[in-house]
This record gives C-alpha cells, sequence and structure tokens, in this order.
C-alpha cells in the first residue's frame, strides 16, 4: 500500500493510535502534527497523499482554515471529528473533504474510509485533469479561429461556464492607456443562450451619460489580482469598484471571481464572473483561474497587439421580456427539461460536463423533480448513446427478487427458476444502467451490487461463471443518503462509491419562475393529443400555480394540467383549481413551529393523501395513483417512513 499520511490532531493519544492503526495496514505514517503550522512544515517536507485532520487544533486556525489549502493544492484530506456545532460542521463540509470520521474510532472503518478517500480522490483528479486539459487545448485552438473577437469571447465565455459557473462575465479592459474600452458582457439568459453587453447596451441598461460610465471603467480596487468575493468581501469591494456595483445593482449579482492577465505594458485585462448566489465560488475555482491565467494569456495578447481586430460596439439591443420568453424552451441533447432558472442551469451545466465521462453519477432531488430525464440524458450525450439504458426501479423490486433482477438466474437456481434470466447489468453491457431510488435497496443488496462496482463483474444466482460488465451507473434517490449512512440503513463505502459526481434537482418551489413555460409546454403538449391546438394559460390561472408549493414537482404540474385542458371548453385555461391546495388560513393554523426533516415531511404528506383516499394505497382511486407511484414504491417508503397498517385503518 505505501501511501504517505499524515495526522494532523492536537490530542496525541488519538494520534498515537491512529499512527499504530495505519502502520499495522501498511500505510506510511509521516508525522504527527498538532497545528496548522506544524501541519504546513510537514506538508511541505513529506508530501503527503492522505491527510486526516481534526477541526479544532492548537493555534487560532483550525483544520478548515487547512483544509481550504489542502483543497487548493490538490490533497486528498478526511475530517476527524468529535461532535461539533452545525455551523462548523456546515463549514467543514463546504471545504469538500472525502470523508468524516467521528470519534472514537473503529479501525474497521478507518480502514474503510481511508480506502474510499484514496478512490474518490484519484477518479476526482483524473476527470478534473481531463475535463482542464480539454478547455487548456480548446482555448490554445481559439487563436488560430478566424472568427470575429467577439465570437471568440463568447466562446470563452461558453467554455467557461461548466468550469467557473457565473450569471454574468465582463471580459475586457478598463480603459488601458490610450485604447478605448472595447471590453464585451456576456449576460446569462438560458442553457447555451447569452445576450452581448458592449459599451452602448450597457448605457441603455444603466441609464447613464457616457462621461459617467466611461468613469466607471476605469481601474479600480479588484482589478488587478485573481480573487474571490463573496458575503462581506462582496459587499466591500462594491463600494470601492464602481464597476463592480454597477453589475451588482444592475443584474442582482452576489457574489464575484476575478481572473487578472498581466500585459507588458498596460494596466491589465480581466475577466469578471459574477454570480447571483452569494456561496458560488470557493478555493478551488481560486485554484482554477490561477492555472488558466497561462492558458488565456495568448489570447489576450493577440487582441492587444492587434487592435485593429478589437471588436465593434455589439449592435444587439437588451431583449425585452416579452422576447425572452419566445425563446425555445428545450435544450438540444436535454430530453424534455424545460426551464432557465438558475438552480435548472446549474444543473444542466453539470450534467454537460460529466456527461462525456465515464464517471459514476448520483442524482439528487425529490420525487418528480425529472431524475430519471437527467439520467437519459447523461446516456444520450454520452460515448454509449449507441447502447442501451437499461433503468431499475429499485423500490418496486420484490426484495427476494433483487439479485435476480440485477444480476440474473440460471435455470434451477431457485424454486420457479424454469429459465436462465439475464440481469440488468448483463443486460446494459456497454451502456448504462440507471438505478432510481437507490436508497430504497437493503443492506444484503447493497453488499452486492458494491462487489460490482469494485470488480465490474457480475455472477448469475446459481452460477458458477464470473461475467465481465462494462456498464456505467446512474443512481438517484429522494432520500438523505447521508442521514441513511448515519442510521446504519446505507453502506458508507456505497455512498462514496456513487457519489463520485452529485447533481442536486432543484424543487419545483425552488424555481417557480419556470412555471409559465413548464405549464404552456404541457398545455400545448396535452392540448395537441386531445384535439385542442393552441391550447394556452391565462396571467390569473399563472398566479393560480405561483401560489402553490407543489410537492409533487413537476410531475405533479404535468398531471394537473392534462386534467385541466380535459377539463377546458375553450383553448385558454383562465383559472386553476388545485384540489390538494391548502387555503392561506389552513395554511397559518397547520404551520409547524419547528423545522422539519424531509422524512417527516414526507411521512405527513403520504399520510394526509391516505386520509383523502380512506386508506386505500393501490387500485383506482388509491394514495398509489394520486401520487403517481407504483403501489409498490409506496408500500416501499410507506414500511421505511415506520407508517404502518394502524395508521392506514386509523384513518
Amino acid at each position: 500500500m505505501n501511501k504517505k499520511i499524515l495526522i494532523v490532531e492536537d490530542e496525541f493519544i488519538v494520534a498515537n493510535d491512529l499512527s499504530i492503526m495505519l502502520e499495522n495496514a501498511g500505510y506510511d505514517v509521516c508525522g504527527i502534527a498538532d497545528s496548522v503550522d506544524e501541519a504546513k512544515e510537514m506538508i511541505d517536507k513529506y508530501q503527503p497523499q492522505l491527510v486526516l485532520l481534526d477541526i479544532h487544533l492548537k493555534g487560532r486556525l483550525t483544520g478548515i482554515d487547512l483544509a481550504r489549502q489542502l483543497s487548493e493544492a490538490n490533497i486528498a484530506f478526511v475530517y476527524l471529528s468529535a461532535n461539533s456545532n452545525q455551523k462548523i460542521l456546515e463549514e467543514a463540509k463546504a471545504t469538500n473533504p472525502y470523508g468524516f470520521m467521528v470519534k472514537p474510532f473503529r479501525e474497521k472503518d478507518v480502514l474503510v474510509s481511508l480506502d474510499i478517500a484514496q478512490y474518490l480522490h484519484e477518479q476526482n483528479m483524473a476527470a478534473r485533469r481531463n475535463s482542464e486539459l480539454l478547455l487548456q487545448g480548446t482555448l490554445t485552438d481559439l487563436m488560430s479561429d478566424a472568427a470575429p473577437w467577439e465570437q471568440k469571447l463568447l466562446k470563452i465565455a461558453k467554455l467557461m461556464q461548466p468550469h467557473i459557473p457565473f450569471d454574468y462575465l465582463a471580459i475586457g479592459m478598463k480603459n488601458l492607456d490610450s485604447l478605448p474600452y472595447h471590453g464585451r458582457g456576456f449576460l446569462r439568459l438560458g442553457f447555451n443562450e447569452y445576450q452581448v453587453i458592449g459599451f452602448d447596451e450597457l448605457l441603455n441598461i444603466s441609464g447613464l451619460k457616457k462621461a459617467d460610465l466611461l468613469k466607471v471603467q476605469e481601474p479600480a480596487a479588484g482589478d488587478h489580482e485573481t480573487g474571490i468575493y463573496i458575503d462581506a468581501a462582496f459587499s466591500a469591494i462594491c463600494r470601492q469598484n464602481a464597476e463592480k456595483n454597477l453589475v451588482a445593482r444592475m443584474f442582482n449579482m452576489t457574489a464575484n471571481l476575478v481572473i487578472y492577465i498581466p500585459v507588458p505594458g498596460h494596466t491589465g485585462f480581466t475577466f469578471s464572473f459574477y454570480n447571483r448566489k452569494s456561496d458560488a465560488y470557493n478555493s478551488r475555482h481560486l485554484a482554477l483561474a490561477k492555472r488558466l491565467q497561462k492558458s488565456l494569456a495568448p489570447v489576450i495578447d493577440g487582441i492587444l497587439t492587434n487592435p485593429a481586430a478589437l471588436p465593434e460596439p455589439a449592435k444587439e439591443q437588451p431583449l425585452t421580456q416579452q422576447q425572452q420568453q419566445k425563446k425555445p424552451a428545450e435544450k438540444p441533447g436535454f430530453d424534455g427539461i424545460i426551464g432557465s432558472s438558475h438552480l435548472l442551469l446549474t444543473a444542466l451545466d453539470h450534467l454537460a460536463l460529466v456527461a462525456p465521462m465515464e464517471t459514476s453519477v448520483l442524482i439528487l432531488g425529490e420525487s418528480g423533480t425529472g431524475k430519471e430525464r437527467f439520467a437519459k440524458s447523461i446516456h444520450n450525450l454520452s460515448a454509449r448513446k449507441n447502447k442501451q439504458i437499461v433503468v431499475v426501479n429499485c423500490a418496486a423490486l420484490p426484495s427476494q427478487l433483487i439479485e435476480s433482477e440485477l444480476f440474473g438466474h440460471e435455470k434451477g437456481a431457485f424454486t420457479g427458476a424454469v429459465d436462465r434470466r439475464i440481469g440488468k447489468f448483463e443486460q446494459a453491457n456497454g451502456g448504462t444502467i440507471f438505478l432510481d431510488e437507490i436508497g430504497e435497496l437493503p443492506l444484503e443488496s447493497q453488499a452486492k451490487l458494491l462487489r460490482v462496482l469494485q470488480e465490474k463483474e457480475v455472477e448469475r444466482l446459481g452460477g458458477r461463471e464470473t461475467l465481465k460488465v462494462d456498464v456505467r451507473v446512474i443512481a438517484a434517490t429522494n432520500c438523505n443518503l447521508e442521514k441513511e449512512v448515519a442510521a446504519g440503513k446505507f453502506r458508507l463505502d456505497l455512498y462514496y462509491r456513487l457519489n463520485i459526481f452529485p447533481i442536486l434537482l432543484p424543487a419545483l418551489r425552488d424555481r417557480k419562475e419556470d412555471l409559465p413555460v413548464l405549464a404552456n409546454y404541457f398545455a400545448k403538449k396535452y392540448g395537441e393529443k386531445a384535439g385542442k391546438p393552441g391550447m394556452t394559460f391565462s396571467a390569473q390561472a399563472l398566479n393560480d400555480l405561483d401560489s402553490y408549493h407543489w410537492p409533487g414537482n413537476v410531475r405533479e404540474l404535468e398531471h394537473m394540467v392534462e386534467r385541466s385542458v380535459l377539463l377546458s371548453k375553450g383553448t385558454l385555461i383562465d383559472r386553476v383549481s388545485i384540489a390538494n391546495k391548502l387555503t392561506p388560513t389552513e395554511s397559518v393554523v397547520t404551520e409547524p413551529t419547528q423545522v422539519k426533516s424531509i422524512d417527516d415531511n414526507e411521512r405527513d404528506y403520504i399520510l394526509s393523501v391516505l386520509k383523502k383516499c380512506n386508506g386505500r394505497i393501490s387500485g383506482p382511486g388509491g394514495a398509489a395513483e394520486l401520487l403517481d407511484v407504483p403501489s409498490t414504491t409506496l408500500n416501499s417508503k410507506m414500511k421505511r417512513l415506520g407508517i404502518t397498517r394502524k395508521h392506514v385503518s386509523g384513518i
């Protein structure tokens, strides 16, 4: 094994026990440090491959401070944690560790956690390295592109989006000496859709006079260094930098990352990324920005050495709200994924980034958010698109048949096995397998699935032959898997094996700006099916939709629109009646005094639906039909949430 490990822990007995445990397992413990300063010295001296890091250390700096530096240096780390308050744990989690080990430690848990950490780090480094090399190579190729500079700058903006996400990107000089301002801004409207904003457009949008806008463009604080500005730092820099303040006010930005490109003989050139999420940028984005300076420098040098090639002011005028709404809602390559809200676009950026890779993907989100659509889009945008994607609903598999369904069986393997059966993994060979509701898989089946993921091979029940399979795994769940791991219901090693590249899908209530385009899309779709082309929603009907909280997300909206189309006499749906919608009075009365967990909310919601159905679970008018899930899935959820027959019979 011979992996170098540094232990950063201020309790000597704990650190010494860990050291003995790791050395007995074949690791090379290169040192023990009890403070951040001592740890830095040992890191410089020994170059460890992995660091075990306590949060609370001697001195004023914490393990979280060191973690940020380890992340920039691409050194894997795992936190050693005793009981900490929620705020500290959230700060620690934001540094993207490869795991947490809670004191006191069990040897088995320590070794499993380290094995997982190494695996994740190797996978992440390989994916990041390949992605970054592709980005840098494409930036280099742009130098030989004959396109106008404005188009080149737009190409750069699109290339950067998955790596350094932005809602607005300002590329350009800040009145460099005798050169006039020729910068460009790119405002994101949708996936791969940007509005180009030049000086004249800024005049129109800001309402400033030309002399005042030129004053805004003068170099100021934050323009001459690569850095991140979030939270209080962003507010502070906006007070010192008129351009940043203007962008923040015009487009509601709350975070900024700057890449400064030194230009000999000039003031400089900046790529200034803005985001509406205050926590959008972190140390990894900053480290990438510093590495990209070298790749971007030749592109900028080409602009400055040939001023005649600089772009003329853009002629495109800002799009009106009505024009924006008429833009196509569907994204090329994304099967039926509708909308352009910030949260959805972020998820699509992650989808586009991971799709060409072979990495396992874990899709997280509530029921009805479109996890299967995302999985199919990942497959369709991958090199495996010409092969099959096999969909498996883990919650719907009978517990006694899970192994047979996934891995297959030979004739006579068990009572009723009258023929050989090819399992789902074999069916997906060369393609993709989508394991939906992975959180519902029993622990015994989780262990067997882990072996398949590690060894890339399966054995049919009752068979002696080991079969190699080449399958990309995409998993999805609406459960909080970290909570399931803590409760002992989901294997830690399987969680980290699947969680290499997570994609979080937003709930519909968190992206209500997409409601109009979604509603009209479904109205058109079901209107044409029902022989009512041109179906649309009135402003009042859209207000009705906006006032609802949509616990069933996009799936619930789609079914509601289908009902509305069928019940409508004309082509305009002018009012919407939502059966499950609470009145304002009911909302106030039933509002909880404490924040409930996701499981508690889901349990209460299922019980309320069962009440509406008089306790009926399956069949016409049953809870499963109303919730639009198979009855087997609903029964599995009820079992996991502790909803028993006495709850149903007492309704």
